[in-house]
């Protein structure tokens, strides 16, 4: 774990190669968003998403790296993940309820945007993919 502090701002990388990495992750940002001052619910949904999204490198890519940013101008997390993958070939379409490559439910991606109130996928096929979810308090 790498951590960077200045003027309120934080950055922390955690690596995602396992299972145990997420779980890790997920207790990780459960402890940041609670001392921000996060509501239970909030944490929840946050935690959840974190969950889904590092549970798609170690299935998708087999590893990479989770990135907690408290952005300095406004209360909230900012949490980046990136792989160096296959990447997605249709983000449109990998957004749709119901649809997976990995014969799961196909719940992950849309269910991470509902959670967080913003997403963005950068996704290069042979490259890998940058997801970033924002929660603001």
């Amino acid at each position: 774990m790498e951590q960077a502090g200045s003027l309120g701002r934080m950055v922390i990388q955690l690596p995602i190669g396992s299972h145990e990495d997420v779980v890790v992750a997920r207790q990780q940002v459960r402890d940041i968003a609670a001392g921000l001052g996060f509501r239970l619910l909030d944490q929840t949904r946050i935690v959840t998403a974190v969950s889904e999204l590092a549970r798609n490198i170690v299935v998708h890519a087999g590893s990479g790296v989770m990135t907690v940013i408290r952005p300095m101008h406004r209360a909230g997390l900012q949490i980046v993940f990136q792989d160096h993958g296959p990447g997605i070939a249709e983000v449109g379409r990998a957004m749709q309820e119901s649809y997976s490559t990995a014969g799961s439910l196909g719940l992950g991606l849309p269910g991470a945007k509902r959670l967080a109130d913003a997403m963005e996928i950068v996704s290069v096929p042979g490259q890998g993919t940058t997801i970033t979810i924002t929660k603001w308090l």
